[in-house]
């Protein structure tokens, strides 16, 4: 099954109800509504569609990661960062790391691969997933990520992002 909404029912939660919550809780977004987005580069392809001239805008990747303790991870970092998993598993004091299977994934962010984001933290937080954060995020006004698919993009400010995520009890680790 991919990760769009045409299949978010089956999603323990879905987009819509997501959507729902952040309008329940007054954290105001933009939604778009594109093409799946399956990796960076679609993204990059596609960012011209909903990024703002002259905003301030930190655009993401998502890694969902797993130690050799079994403890999961989620990190977000500025999407054009290269990643060294050894140097990663090492700042994070967790050792050699891995990326997590589709089902763990599915188990512990209520995601399917290509949808991964922080708002996946509102399933992650339940399942003990560990959240880190690229310090870029500190600096920018908004930060765009996929709302549980990935033929959706939200943009969020960044204070009612830190909300949103302090509103579900998420942890933010932030990474050196």
């Amino acid at each position: 099954m991919d990760a769009s909404s045409a299949h978010q029912d089956s999603l323990p939660l879905s987009s819509d109800a997501l959507l729902a919550e952040l309008d329940a809780w007054g954290l105001p977004y933009r939604l778009y509504t594109h093409a799946p987005l399956r990796t960076v580069e679609d993204s990059k392809a596609a960012e011209h569609l909903f990024v703002q001239p002259g905003e301030k805008a930190l655009r993401i990747k998502n890694l969902y990661l797993r130690d050799k303790k079994k403890k999961n991870h989620l990190v977000t970092l500025e999407q054009s960062h290269e990643i060294d998993l050894k140097a990663l598993g090492a700042a994070l004091g967790a050792g050699n790391l891995s990326f997590g299977s589709e089902e763990r994934l599915f188990e512990h962010l209520g995601i399917r691969p290509g949808a991964v984001s922080p708002l996946a933290m509102v399933n992650g937080v339940k399942s003990g997933v560990s959240f880190h954060l690229d310090p870029a995020a500190r600096e920018a006004e908004v930060i765009y990520m996929h709302p549980l698919v990935n033929d959706r993009t939200v943009a969020m400010a960044r204070d009612d992002l830190f909300a949103f995520l302090e509103r579900i009890g998420c942890a933010v680790n932030w990474l050196a």
